[in-house]
This record gives structure tokens, C-alpha cells and sequence, in this order.
């Protein structure tokens, strides 16, 4: 399934979730323009996934709508490329990669096989929409959905400490 998804300017409110059709497949809730914290909702307004970072961490947490840990998203260092591991809990590790000034991201499971695949678009006058083609029988693409919103923000943040220096 190929979703199309963004983030708000001001990085709060509602945007929706669409599929290649354009079709409604659900949205996200950019809960706050000061914090960065997500719920991901699927069709018929079902809450899926929620995302944030916890108090004071550089982790990007996903859950599930009851509180259960889903994963964790952590930046990694890396010279001339961008690095991600999501460490799920019980279904494994996951790295997303991408060259450094490249668009394009691939989530690749611990044995190195190419589970999804997302990038970066220009469009809907946003700071950032993505196109996520999820292959993975493990994650779920509105998981993946909450996991890219992560890496977005922790971006967003990197950029903002760096610019502050």
C-alpha cells in the first residue's frame, strides 16, 4: 500500500492521510506547534498510533492507543549519510538509510532486506510530505507512518540546534 502523508506548517492541527487515489485512508493529529507529539489515525477515525518524544529524550517513541510500547526511533551517527535504528518491541530492529542529501529513505529489517520505502516530496506547500511504500508483513504502514513523523521531527530538531550554534 502507498500512503502520501504531511506535516502542518505550523506542526499542529489535522492533514490527512491519502493513498495513490487520493482516497481518505485516515490522518494525523499534530498535537502541539511548541511540542512534537503525533496520533496517527487509520480509517473510520480509529486511533492507531500515538508518537512523541518523552520528557527530555532525543527518542521517538510509537504506541499503540492503550499506552503499550510499540518501538523506538533513535538517530545515529553517520558521516556522509542519514541513519535511523526503530527497535520494535518483540518484531526486531530496523535501519532506515538514506545518502546524505538525498530524499530517499529504505527501512531495512536486522538481516538487511528491504522492507519499505519512503521519500520525501514537494507538494501541498508543506515543511514536509512523504510517500511511504510499505513491503513489511511485521510493520504496519500507519506504525511506519508514526516511525516517519519521528524521524522528521528529530530532523527538524537537529536542524534547529545546529542553526542555534
Amino acid at each position: 500500500m502507498n500512503l502520501f502523508f504531511r506535516d502542518n506548517f505550523f506542526n499542529a492541527g489535522f492533514t490527512e492521510i491519502l493513498d495513490s487515489e487520493e482516497k481518505n485512508m485516515g490522518h494525523l493529529d499534530l498535537k502541539s506547534s511548541f511540542g512534537s507529539a503525533i496520533d496517527v489515525y487509520g480509517v473510520n477515525d480509529r486511533l492507531l498510533y500515538k508518537g512523541g518524544f518523552p520528557f527530555l529524550s532525543g527518542k521517538w517513541e510509537v504506541s499503540h492507543p492503550g499506552g503499550s510500547l510499540a518501538g523506538v526511533l533513535r538517530s545515529r551517527f553517520a558521516m556522509f549519510s542519514k541513519k535511523f535504528t526503530y527497535e520494535t518491541q518483540g518484531r526486531g530492529s530496523y535501519d532506515i538509510t538514506s545518502p546524505a542529501f538525498s530524499k530517499e529513505y529504505e527501512i531495512s529489517d536486522s538481516s538487511g532486506v528491504l522492507v519499505a520505502h519512503f521519500e520525501k516530496i514537494n507538494g501541498w506547500f508543506s515543511s514536509g510530505a512523504f510517500t511511504l511504500r510499505n513491503q513489511s508483513a511485521e510493520l504496519d504502514s500507519y506504525e511506519l507512518v508514526a516511525v516517519i513523523m519521528g524521524m522528521h521531527a528529530i530532523q527538524k530538531r537537529q536542524d534547529a540546534s545546529h542553526a542555534s550554534h
